[in-house]
């Protein structure tokens, strides 16, 4: 192993790593950009560095094994679904991520796109730029006062975005497996009378193996035809051939996405050419604030480790409780 600590980053979707690169100097660390993030060369990139850190790219089984010296492997955001948490614990590399970083933004977002959708922002804007000025064309528009929103997923986002839906009058309901509402005072239903109920859909719902494609055609079906969804947390969440489906189907009103599966999606596709569908390219945890942020908790996080600290936010603790975290000297 070479003396030189290197930390490699996956991916990142700003222009330089000079935050990184600035912090982890002060510990001895360089940083090196992968050229791409093909599981291929992530596996050569990370042989001979002390960590880990992506944004989307897929940090597989392989990846981590084949990093042999790796103390961290840290998830620039929120998700875990692109990062194998479980190779990493079995070879005592915690495992870090940034829970709480633009749970305003996202939020914001999320309110942003169903602001849209209800106002048929997105369909006037389309047709006024081809020089089309016409109120009749669009759908019907309800008063925010009288429709409910229903959140699947009750996290920190979630969370902060009843606050905001309510000022707006909207009704706001919620489903969790739990069951537990965390102090929102929102009505807890069963995932199926929240399809039914609800006149705005927002998910909020982390991607794991029970809830992917938990948007599928028997989901869509119980939705109101005058419903719309709001999906910013995980693209693989919705069935999306199910989703175009109901739209021709005129099952739902319309839909707000800013995640998709695969990321980037192939914009060519129907679903996304359709009017009554807008489309943000996993723009809502981004704000000058929020990225700084992100980046310097992530860059800090790794620094903590290579001085043989416990970083902030582990998600994978048993590898400390079990004394069997890599230690810095490794």
């Amino acid at each position: 192993m070479s003396e030189t600590l290197r930390v490699l980053i996956t991916d990142r979707p700003w222009s330089d790593s000079d935050i990184e690169r600035e912090i982890l100097a002060e510990v001895g660390a360089e940083v090196v950009d992968a050229p791409s993030g093909d599981e291929e060369t992530l596996v050569e990139a990370a042989r001979d560095c002390v960590a880990i850190a992506t944004c989307w790219a897929k940090v597989t089984g392989r990846v981590i094994e084949a990093a042999e010296h790796c103390r961290v492997v840290s998830r620039m955001g929120i998700g875990l679904d692109n990062i194998a948490v479980d190779v990493a614990t079995e070879r005592g590399i915690p495992v870090t991520n940034v829970p709480d970083y633009c749970v305003e933004e996202v939020s914001d977002h999320a309110l942003a796109l169903l602001l849209a959708l209800a106002r048929n922002i997105g369909f006037f804007h389309g047709r006024t730029k081809r020089g089309e000025y016409d109120l009749s064309a669009a759908g019907a528009m309800r008063r925010l006062s009288e429709c409910t929103l229903g959140l699947v997923g009750l996290g920190n986002t979630a969370r902060a975005l009843v606050p905001k839906a309510r000022a707006l009058g909207l009704t706001v309901i919620a489903t969790t497996q739990s069951g537990n509402d965390y102090g929102t005072g929102c009505r807890m239903v069963p995932f199926e009378e929240l399809l039914e109920e609800s006149d705005f859909v927002s998910v909020h719902a982390p991607l794991t193996e029970s809830t992917r494609r938990m948007f599928d055609a028997a989901a869509f079906g119980r939705m109101k035809r005058t419903a719309f969804l709001v999906n910013t947390s995980r693209g693989g969440l919705i069935d999306e051939s199910a989703l175009w489906e109901a739209l021709q189907a005129g099952e739902i009103a319309g839909a707000g996405l800013d995640v998709f599966d695969p990321e980037p999606p192939d914009l060519q596709q129907p679903l996304f050419c359709d009017e009554r569908v807008i489309v943000t390219p996993h723009a809502a945890f981004v704000s000058q604030e929020s990225v700084v942020e992100l980046r310097q908790r992530v860059a800090k996080q790794i620094a903590a480790v290579l001085c043989g600290e416990r970083p902030a936010s582990v998600v994978n603790p048993e590898v400390y409780d079990d004394g069997a975290a890599k230690k810095s000297g490794d």
